[in-house]
């Protein structure tokens, strides 16, 4: 039998939705309880504010924790204005130190000071040594809770080490191997010490550790644990001294989020970081505004260059049907370039050096790419029109290929030069600067065939 979870989880949305507004609290409770912590999750996103609050006041202590910790951090703001100050409490002194500032980045500035104050002297402490680092860097995503050990120390002793900071470790499974001066010196795994005799010393296990500078961008140092398939990755000062670590569920939540946000400025929307049900309208509408508005002064480009060339038109109008074609397809090369582009400098295959190379590579591309589009469109306007024409469509393909292909290819590069989010500069942008580049070009071979 196949359960169908999309309508299975809308019934119950429904039917939760419904029972809050006829005040049926005992429905309520007796719907979520019991649930497990990811249905109940999915459920909470779906909801409003004031809905999810009351679901989560009628879920058990620590399933409540369990489900809070899971939530996209600005759901979990949306519950901290919501829910009361005591409730409030207990929930931020139940999260790690980490989640703690994805969380308060997400508050008010008033808001954050009182949380803090509410705090344990030793999570107090903890949390202020991750908000110490700027917002974009490593030292901002690490943990600060960890376990070490010392190059002379045997595996006995370590794993007595790793037992007594079971409670706070964000993890066991890689453990650093610090000097006397905390500088780390080597790396060693729980497999590799649960499979060695008990008084070997760590010397002789451990292996050179990758460490990524606690200042180093949030981006580049996930990247960097995720490429190396490593559990966890130490995060040092710049002395080399162990400050924290990056596990690799936080790597891979981090580049989520980038991956996520790049996707959404390459479409020409402010990236939402919350699940689209639980976005409110005016959250969704402020997150396209600006780029239309910025997209419709760009495309006043296109409107001046058709002005100029309006004679041009009124001569031959037949150039004016092959208008959208020319420009739809000059877009679709820039933005394909670019979006190859990006993503090979997400993935750091190239960097703003490469520049040149990838002129050079998207240049080629674009030629072979214009040569066969203008190949077709020669072929298919000529018989229909006449050879003036098809030579100008097989022309101006060729050309608006080759500059949208090295245009696009070019421009995240130079964005990230200048320190300047690629997906900024790519489909949006792109789309406007060709499709008034592609009209000159246009119109330029075809006052020069046509003789106009």
């Amino acid at each position: 039998m196949t359960v169908d979870f999309n309508n299975d989880m809308t019934g119950a949305i429904d039917t939760i939705s419904q029972q809050i507004t006829s005040s049926n609290l005992t429905g309520v409770a007796e719907s979520v309880v019991g649930l497990p912590t990811r249905e109940l999750v999915d459920i909470c996103e779906r909801l409003n504010v004031k809905q999810r609050a009351v679901v989560f006041r009628l879920l058990p202590k620590q399933q409540a924790l369990e489900v809070f910790e899971t939530l996209a951090p600005p759901l979990q703001s949306d519950l901290v204005s919501a829910l009361r100050d005591s409730e409030v409490a207990s929930l931020f002194a139940g999260l790690d130190p980490d989640d703690r500032v994805w969380l308060l980045d997400e508050l008010p500035a008033g808001v954050a000071p009182q949380l803090l104050r509410g705090l344990p002297d030793r999570e107090r402490e903890l949390t202020a040594v991750v908000l110490g680092y700027p917002q974009d860097s490593i030292g901002r995503r690490m943990s600060p809770e960890y376990v070490t050990t010392h190059p002379g120390l045997s595996v006995t002793q370590t794993l007595a080490r790793i037992h007594a900071g079971l409670e706070h470790a964000e993890t066991i499974y890689t453990v650093p191997v610090l000097d006397d001066g905390r500088r780390v010196v080597g790396i060693v795994s729980l497999r590799n010490l649960m499979s060695a005799s008990g008084d070997t010393l760590i010397d002789e296990l451990m292996k050179s550790p990758h460490t990524v500078k606690a200042t180093a961008d949030v981006e580049d140092a996930a990247r960097v644990c995720a490429d190396l398939g490593l559990l966890a990755l130490p995060i040092v000062d710049s002395e080399s001294r162990l400050v924290g670590i990056l596990t690799i569920d936080d790597a891979v939540r981090i580049l989520e989020n980038e991956e996520t946000e790049d996707a959404a400025r390459q479409g020409g929307v402010e990236p939402l970081r919350r699940p689209y049900l639980s976005t409110p309208i005016r959250s969704l509408v402020r997150s396209r505004v600006l780029w239309l508005l910025v997209l419709a002064v760009g495309a006043t480009l296109t409107v001046q260059v058709l002005e100029v060339f309006e004679d041009t038109l009124n001569a031959v109008t037949v150039l004016a049907l092959f208008v959208p074609l020319l420009i739809g397809t000059g877009g679709n090369t820039g933005n394909q370039a670019a979006t190859t582009v990006t993503r090979a400098l997400a993935l750091g295959d190239v960097r703003s050096r490469d520049i040149l190379r990838v002129l050079g590579r998207e240049m080629r591309v674009g030629f072979f790419l214009g040569l066969m589009l203008g190949t077709l469109g020669f072929a298919v306007a000529t018989p229909v029109y006449d050879l003036g024409i098809g030579v100008t469509i097989g022309l101006t393909l060729v050309a608006v290929c080759t500059v949208a292909a090295t245009i696009g290819g070019i421009m995240p590069l130079a964005a990230h030069a200048i320190r300047v989010d690629p997906a900024v500069f790519s489909n949006p942008f792109i789309s406007t600067f060709v499709d008034a580049t592609g009209l000159i070009i246009y119109f330029l071979i075809a006052m020069a065939i046509l003789q106009i």
